[in-house]
């Protein structure tokens, strides 16, 4: 797996686990998840579709 897909999947996974909290539970700066969701995404879109078996 590439390196920034792996880095884009994982950081959306966090992001999503930290938007469940902030419903649940809210905390100081829970926005953040929303833009670590957002960013994991353009990572893995940046990454030239390596985590789907795009190429090389």
């Amino acid at each position: 797996m590439h390196r920034t897909a792996g880095v884009g999947l994982a950081l959306s996974a966090l992001g999503v686990l930290g938007y469940v909290a902030g419903v649940l539970h809210p905390y100081p700066g829970r926005a953040f998840a929303i833009t670590a969701v957002m960013v994991g995404i353009t990572c893995c879109a940046i990454s030239e579709g390596r985590l789907v078996g795009g190429g090389e």
